[in-house]
């Protein structure tokens, strides 16, 4: 599990990108089915999350990742 204050800046992206309370969006939740994201907020999300973190993703593998803990463990690894 990625740690939690990595959570909470996905979090706080997610909601930025998607117009959503951050307190409202869980560790299990699916960026398409639970948040409602479509194909073109996907692209956005990569984007928030390469800038929000400063580090650079493969867009292939980033738009692969389907819930917010996903994203956080995937960053994380970026990051170390």
């Amino acid at each position: 599990m990625a740690d939690k204050a990595v959570l909470e800046r996905v979090a706080k992206v997610t909601g930025r990108v998607l117009g959503l309370d951050p307190s409202e969006i869980e560790p299990g939740s699916n960026f398409i089915f639970d948040l409602g994201a479509e194909s073109s907020q996907s692209v956005e999300l990569v984007l928030g999350f390469e800038a929000e973190f400063d580090i650079e993703m493969d867009q292939e593998q980033a738009l692969a990742v389907q819930t917010v803990s996903e994203a956080a463990e995937f960053i994380a690894k970026h990051l170390s």
